[in-house]
């Protein structure tokens, strides 16, 4: 099985205990993430898990959804609330899963945009099922223990330097700074060329909370020297779509 869809279905195991444990007034509490409830954190992860699964079974059906406006929003659009959505999303996590898990990692899937390979779509399914359990974990005020398969959020994170303007219209003021981070066990992950004047240094969760927004740079202790680091940690989006936007400084926090 494909590492990075164990990695998937460890991370989604993870956020079901996470659901298991609310109530069913929870489900309708509104999150840190644009005021979003539960439900519909959830609902969202759970239609783009569907395209995901569609896309892996038929690139034809695939295409034709996208173009079909009804059936897109069917899809994209769950209306299942509370435990019937942890369990049909669930359901369908699974099955995700296990055909990413046996895909080829090169292959390449139909998504919104351009295709992606089977190993990299894993990751961005990682990120995404990762960031938005952060929204649950920071409504309920609780600590969260990341393990080692959060390097895979961190490798997007950093590939995506030249998209983070891209998506802007902007160039990317300089060369894509140095990163250098601690891992949850403490091992060092390094990237890009080394450097004294263009880097971002510190914790490894600090920067996924700052490529997927979770977090505003100002917000966590990370080092950040030089124009490009400074400039992309401020605009940082390893997610596909439009630009968006970091939450306002103190709104998002760990403490």
């Amino acid at each position: 099985m494909l590492q990075q869809a164990k990695d998937l279905l460890e991370e989604g195991a993870e956020f079901k205990a996470l659901l298991d444990t609310l109530t069913n007034t929870d489900w309708e509490s509104p999150t840190p993430f644009k005021n979003w409830t539960i439900n519909q954190v959830v609902q969202h992860l759970h239609g783009t898990d569907k395209m995901a699964v569609l896309s892996l079974k038929s690139r034809e059906e695939f295409e034709s959804t996208v173009k079909d406006r009804k059936a897109l929003s069917a899809n994209m659009n769950p209306t299942l609330t509370g435990q019937d959505l942890l369990n049909e999303w669930w359901s369908y996590f699974q099955e995700m899963c296990e055909l990413l898990g046996t895909s080829d990692p090169k292959k390449r899937l139909a998504w919104f945009g351009p295709d992606m390979g089977a190993m990299m779509f894993t990751t961005a399914r990682q990120m995404e099922t990762w960031s938005h359990g952060q929204d649950i974990y920071d409504l309920k005020k609780q600590q969260r223990k990341n393990g080692e398969r959060l390097k895979n959020i961190v490798v997007i994170g950093v590939r995506t330097y030249g998209w983070s303007f891209a998506n802007r219209k902007m160039e990317p003021p300089g060369a894509a700074p140095y990163v250098k981070l601690t891992s949850p066990s403490g091992e060092i992950w390094a990237f890009n060329e080394p450097s004294t004047d263009n880097y971002v240094e510190g914790d490894a969760a600090e920067f996924c909370h700052v490529v997927t927004q979770g977090r505003n740079i100002a917000d966590v202790n990370l080092n950040v020297v030089g124009e490009p680091a400074r400039q992309w940690m401020a605009i940082a989006q390893c997610f596909a779509g439009p630009p968006e936007n970091p939450p306002a400084p103190g709104t998002r926090s760990s403490s």
